[in-house]
């Protein structure tokens, strides 16, 4: 993920559903542009956050087992309501299905008590060293920047004094090979 569109995860079952909250401010720059007297959060956005809550429920209902996690497809997309500042979209995912590469899921946006977008996607999961040879590296630091973001949208894990995860990954030189191993970070941060 290059920019993260949710602001708190409210609720998951991992692997099965998550409810996360979008707040639109008037200071996110592409608001100028989206329309410049009528700011709204475009439409692309929303499906963005709906993509990005349904790509945390499959991370977590594996472990983060892939590194990566994409927008494969998104079908039926249909909107019913702005999302203008001030207000906040409420994102829900629900899995369908999936098989060894693709998740199938049902996402919906809600602004207050009304509609504003629905869709269904698949979305692809894989991890960088099953098509790159030195992916294996770059898949534990992306693995370990995930579990570090987690833990700042979903923070009752730390509340609840599991600490947070952190991966630490090394290089064999001339081996092509890396040594990840997994800890928890009780500190504050």
């Amino acid at each position: 993920m290059r920019f993260t569109l949710l602001d708190r995860v409210i609720a998951v079952d991992p692997g099965r559903t998550i409810t996360a909250v979008k707040t639109v401010t008037l200071s996110e720059e592409y608001l100028a542009d989206h329309f410049p007297r009528f700011p709204v959060l475009p439409g692309v956005l929303m499906l963005e956050a709906m993509t990005q809550a349904a790509a945390w429920t499959i991370r977590l209902g594996e472990d983060f087992a892939h590194s990566i996690v994409v927008l494969r497809t998104a079908r039926n997309v249909k909107y019913g309501d702005f999302a203008e500042p001030g207000k906040i979209l409420t994102v829900k995912a629900e899995v369908l299905g999936q098989d060894e590469t693709t998740t199938k899921v049902k996402a919906s946006g809600m602004i207050g008590d009304r509609t504003s977008l629905t869709a269904r996607l698949v979305l692809e999961r894989y991890n960088l060293a099953d098509r790159q040879p030195h992916g294996a590296a770059v898949d534990a630091r992306v693995r370990s920047e995930l579990r570090r973001l987690w833990s700042v949208l979903h923070p009752a894990a730390r509340a609840e004094g599991r600490g947070r995860p952190v991966t630490y990954a090394a290089a064999i030189p001339g081996t092509g090979a890396t040594v990840t191993r997994e800890s928890t970070f009780s500190g504050s941060s």
